[in-house]
């Protein structure tokens, strides 16, 4: 049995042990660039208004549903701190997946978009009312969920990252970062 064992378990350490430094890493790298990047990006852009350093009037609602329909629907009705949430996280949503996808502080860019994705999963939820069938339910044997399903994957990926950095193809390991 012992001589079976070692027939499945030596070629599959060899094989762990030639992947380890590099495969995850870069997988998850790729598979945010990928998958989510343009996601993110996209909705990002929708937040501009008539510059860059201008939202749109969206923005509000996508970032303060709640809050921007008791203000009347007019932004000059928001706190200072709302308007600096709305420009950071817009901001934020531009920035942390450019550092994802060039692995420029990789493990500071996942936290961050971790942060961010549970953030955004609040405010779909409570803000957007979003209904069973987007929130989902783990366990179950429906798995397209957008929140609870899509977005336990997108944290994964995240959490890989954070924990074993970008991998040896990326702007961390040019500047000696791990």
């Amino acid at each position: 049995m012992h001589a079976l064992l070692n027939l499945y378990n030596k070629p599959l350490e060899a094989l762990s042990a030639k992947l380890e430094p590099w495969f995850l890493p870069t997988l998850a790298r790729f598979t945010f660039a990928a998958v989510l990047f343009m996601y993110f990006w996209t909705s990002a852009s929708l937040k501009l208004g008539d510059g860059f350093f201008d939202l749109s009037f969206g923005a509000y609602g996508q970032i303060f549903p709640v809050a921007f329909e008791a203000a009347g629907y007019d932004p000059d009705n928001l706190s200072q701190l709302q308007h600096i949430i709305a420009y950071a996280g817009t901001y934020a949503e531009f920035a942390l997946p450019v550092l994802l996808a060039l692995g420029l502080f990789t493990r500071l860019a996942a936290l961050g978009m971790i942060g961010f994705i549970f953030v955004q999963s609040y405010v779909d939820i409570y803000g957007h009312m979003a209904d069973d069938t987007a929130i989902g339910t783990w366990f179950d044997r429906i798995a397209d969920s957008q929140i609870m399903d899509q977005r336990l994957f997108w944290v994964t990926i995240l959490m890989l990252l954070f924990i074993k950095g970008a991998g040896p193809l990326s702007a961390d390991k040019l500047i000696g970062l791990k």
